[in-house]
């Protein structure tokens, strides 16, 4: 980055809101670019959002480095550390997509399929899901793998990052139902 956007943190550190939508506007590509190879793991959205807020509420503290975007650089860190921090916090072994939309699938279609007590949980906690979410995993499972997830997302007016950022939040959310339901990862993925 050829601006260094530390000429904003005394106005940052002072309180200026404009001054931080200043810096954030800059900002926001670098921090979007470097959280891109996490978005399967985690939801970058909120660790982006966290990583903003942080720096918000500890700009008065920041300490100039001599160096250029010691305010991105601090960023980046503590980006990069939200991410392992939400990677160990999700405490599950991960699931592949496919098996995860098969198991949702057999429950919604095939009510012979399975147990019934898994699928009644199975069901609700599809259908906890938030919005987004639901209609990214919605869309994957009616497709059935016959169109790629460019094209779904398209239909739902997603960006691409975003609808598979969805997705990810989708499985990991139904995950951590079914775990509150006394189900193992590996009872419902075989």
């Amino acid at each position: 980055m050829a601006i260094d956007l530390d000429v904003h943190l005394p106005a940052i550190a002072a309180g200026d809101t404009e001054a931080f939508g200043m810096w954030m506007a800059a900002a926001e590509v670098v921090l979007r670019r470097s959280l891109r190879g996490a978005a399967s793991r985690v939801d970058v959205e909120a660790v982006l959002q966290e990583t903003l807020l942080r720096i918000w509420q500890i700009a008065p503290r920041i300490a100039m480095d001599g160096r250029p975007n010691a305010v991105l650089r601090l960023a980046l860190v503590t980006a990069r550390n939200l991410v392992v921090t939400e990677i160990r916090r999700a405490r599950v072994d991960p699931v592949p997509d496919a098996a995860l939309e098969r198991m949702l699938a057999e429950a919604a279609v095939d009510p012979g399929a399975s147990d019934p007590l898994l699928r009644a949980a199975i069901r609700k906690c599809h259908e906890g899901l938030p919005a987004k979410p639901m209609q990214a995993l919605r869309a994957r499972l009616t497709a059935g793998g016959a169109e790629p997830d460019r094209m779904l997302s398209a239909r739902l007016d997603m960006s691409l990052n975003t609808f598979l950022q969805n997705l990810t939040r989708a499985r990991r959310l139904l995950l951590e139902c079914l775990e509150r339901h006394g189900i193992a990862a590996h009872e419902v993925t075989g």
